[in-house]
């Protein structure tokens, strides 16, 4: 069964920007595009009292799909899309969604605003749940804004994509997860950088920055892993330009760095199934807050 796209809109800012890049995910993906608008039930009363003119909130809220639906299809004719509206808990209904999805979209204000997908307890709870790869996308978010300026350095979606950025860790990399960022680069037609950020080992930890040969021994010992971990996928996706960069340091400040010239950063989550609960981890959580790019978070095993 061909995979789909799937939004979740919620009729604001953030989320019509989500359900924009979905659609040009789409079309890259030669993939159908689904909007998936949650309405979560309010007592009677509250439902059918008036909030703009006569209408009523459940009115108001079967609006959003459609007319979402009916923009997107002019400005995307080539891309099959549906909307559907499902009562019920957001983050259930969308984690459930993302099951049989190529990936999930949401939209995100990060720290700037109090609503959204990421604010609260919806959007963590499907990034922290869902196991199909979730793309989060700021209010804002211009197709231009993924592309390289042209020669008059006017932002333009006609010219080249910026790189695509993954975040690596080389101890116990996930295939699907440097795939997807492979095969996101080779869909653009663009180059892939690839982020490592290491730390010595704690032992050694006092001594380092005194011990300039000690530093450069461990820096060439991470850059040759990384490229042991890249040679495999190089090969696969020869037409890719890959650039590695293993810098010493954490890897939340080298990728929110890296993303003000990315067209999308990829980074990882390890599928936990502990009766404590899940969690996104430190590296997503400082992306989801800082990233100026979308971001696009693989659940892996």
């Amino acid at each position: 069964m061909a995979r789909t796209v799937i939004v979740g809109l919620d009729g604001s800012p953030e989320s019509r920007a989500a359900a924009e890049w979905a659609a040009r995910e789409a079309e890259l993906r030669g993939l159908p595009l689904k909007l998936v608008h949650v309405w979560e039930p309010v007592p009677e009363p509250m439902a059918q009292a008036p909030l703009l003119g006569a209408e009523t909130q459940q009115h108001w809220s079967e609006r959003i799909p459609r007319e979402s639906a009916e923009g997107l299809r002019l400005r995307h004719p080539g891309v099959e899309i549906t909307a559907e509206q499902f009562s019920g808990q957001a983050a259930d209904v969308l984690t459930r969604q993302a099951k049989d999805a190529a990936l999930l979209v949401l939209g995100s204000r990060g720290m700037s605003g109090i609503g959204g997908f990421l604010v609260g307890s919806v959007g963590q709870a499907v990034l922290a749940h869902a196991e199909r790869p979730v793309v989060l996308v700021r209010a804002g978010e211009q197709a231009a804004d993924e592309h390289l300026a042209d020669p008059a350095g006017i932002p333009s979606a006609a010219g080249p994509y910026r790189p695509v950025v993954l975040g690596l860790a080389t101890d116990d990399p996930d295939p699907s997860l440097v795939e997807f960022a492979f095969d996101a680069a080779d869909r653009r037609g663009t180059g892939l950088r690839v982020v490592h950020g290491w730390n010595p080992p704690p032992y050694y930890a006092y001594g380092l920055a005194a011990d300039i040969e000690l530093h450069d021994e461990l820096s060439r010992q991470e850059a040759t892993g990384l490229s042991d971990v890249l040679r495999p996928w190089r090969q696969k996706f020869p037409s890719v330009e890959v650039v590695e960069e293993s810098r010493y340091g954490t890897a939340a400040n080298h990728l929110v760095d890296a993303s003000r010239e990315a067209s999308l950063v990829v980074v990882g989550r390890r599928i936990r199934r502990s009766p404590l609960g899940s969690h996104i981890g430190p590296v997503t959580h400082a992306l989801l807050h800082h990233s100026t790019a979308p971001v696009a978070v693989v659940a892996h095993s």
